[in-house]
């Protein structure tokens, strides 16, 4: 397990994390207030909510409302069930744990560069971050400067948006010329690109 990981409770039940992802996706979900099929109502919106069991359902709602993740509210005769703050970020902690970089057939021959100086107060947010750009395939090329052979920017910005950095605190290069790169291309079993 890498150190990142316990700065951040990742969800443990599948269920969670689907119910998570999907109000991330829906932003806020509503059902009829006056009807007794809760869960029923809640698996026409939520097609994944299907493949468990109703009693599971209904008790991650009421978990993730008792743990403060989600609110549900009742409004004009409808239940709306929307992510709170600490939803959102549990949520988006989610997004950040599935990231991947996918491997093209043929390398471009451009090198994605991550630079990045993020103050001592956010440690933990750095070695947070440096832990994920280890378990993304980055290489370090010099203490804070991290680079990697394939296309990967949306993934960092996800990233930078994710830990809330500045355009200061880390920047994002794409480089034709790093100069001596063949111990580096070897580290990630590149050819040169046609």
């Amino acid at each position: 397990m890498t150190k990142y990981k316990y700065y951040f409770r990742k969800p443990r039940s599948e269920i969670v994390k689907d119910v998570l992802s999907w109000l991330m996706v829906a932003g806020m979900i509503y059902i009829a207030a006056g009807s007794p099929y809760f869960v029923a109502n809640v698996s026409k919106s939520f097609k994944k909510a299907r493949k468990y069991k109703k009693k599971r359902v209904y008790d991650t709602f009421y978990k993730l409302q008792k743990q403060g993740c989600i609110k549900i509210t009742k409004k004009n005769k409808q239940i709306y069930i929307s992510l709170t703050e600490k939803g959102r970020k549990k949520a988006g902690w989610l997004q950040i744990d599935s990231l991947k970089i996918k491997r093209p057939k043929k390398w471009d021959g451009k090198w994605r560069i991550v630079i990045f100086d993020i103050a001592q107060l956010k440690k933990m947010y750095r070695e947070a971050f440096r832990g994920k750009l280890k378990e993304l395939g980055f290489r370090p090329l010099q203490k804070s400067v991290w680079i990697h052979p394939f296309d990967c920017q949306d993934e960092i910005e996800l990233l930078k948006d994710f830990f809330g950095l500045s355009e200061k605190e880390m920047r994002f290069i794409v480089a034709q010329d790093i100069g001596q790169d063949d111990k580096i291309k070897k580290n990630f079993n590149l050819s040169q690109p046609n």
